[in-house]
């Protein structure tokens, strides 16, 4: 049996999401998690991720498996050391996030390791009305997730909601860069996003329960604006 789990844990794939955190000047949560949510998609929507692209391969087996990320936060010569690795930088107001090409957790290349997974945490904001037009990602208001915790969810919420969407309303929103919204849920909103989500009409991220939450929780729920 331990050498079944040795063998396992050779086997697991994540994409790293690396967070921008400078200690002089820290980031927004809101733009830094709507960022982290369009890079992880947009890494998985690249033409280099698609068949007979250099990606492809590396994306299809994380995919193929259990779909997990892991976010570090990086700053100063570490930021720019992870941005001359293969992977997708995406800016929102003042935060930058780059989402990298998954591959094994144990081939993790050195630049990416050495950057730490817990620590700096963001304050909630008050990032104000949704944008017209774009997709709103809601935070569980039950929960407190890490703005880590958070980015590997609303990765993970963009990528189910582009599932869901027909091919022509992807390509649409793939030409505007993936944008988002992420938002707290009010209580009240919740229940009804769980309304949604049972009608088939929104996208629920239910957790692993690897870290911080257990297994099965809904962590997030991103749809379209009526």
């Amino acid at each position: 049996m331990s050498g079944h789990c040795r063998e396992d844990s050779a086997l697991v794939r994540a994409m790293p999401i690396v967070l921008r955190v400078e200690r002089a000047r820290p980031p927004g949560r809101t733009a830094l998690l709507e960022a982290a949510a369009s890079a992880a998609l947009a890494v998985c929507l690249d033409p280099r991720a698609q068949p007979g692209g250099e990606w492809h391969a590396e994306v299809a087996a994380w995919a193929a498996g259990r779909i997990r990320k892991v976010a570090r936060r990086a700053r100063g010569a570490h930021w720019t050391a992870v941005g001359a690795l293969p992977g997708i930088t995406v800016s929102v107001a003042d935060a930058e996030v780059r989402a990298l090409v998954p591959g094994l957790v144990v081939e993790t290349p050195r630049e990416v390791s050495r950057l730490q997974i817990s620590g700096t945490d963001l304050p909630l904001d008050a990032p104000g009305p949704v944008p017209p037009g774009i997709p709103v990602i809601w935070l569980n208001p039950e929960l407190e997730l890490t703005v880590g915790k958070a980015a590997a969810q609303v990765g993970h919420a963009t990528m189910l909601l582009a599932a869901a969407l027909p091919a022509d309303r992807l390509a649409s929103w793939h030409a505007e860069e993936l944008r988002c919204a992420v938002r707290m849920a009010t209580l009240p909103g919740w229940l009804s996003l769980a309304t949604e989500v049972a009608a088939g009409q929104a996208v629920a991220v239910r957790d692993a329960g690897y870290t911080e939450v257990a297994a099965g929780t809904v962590t997030c729920v991103a749809h379209w604006p009526h």
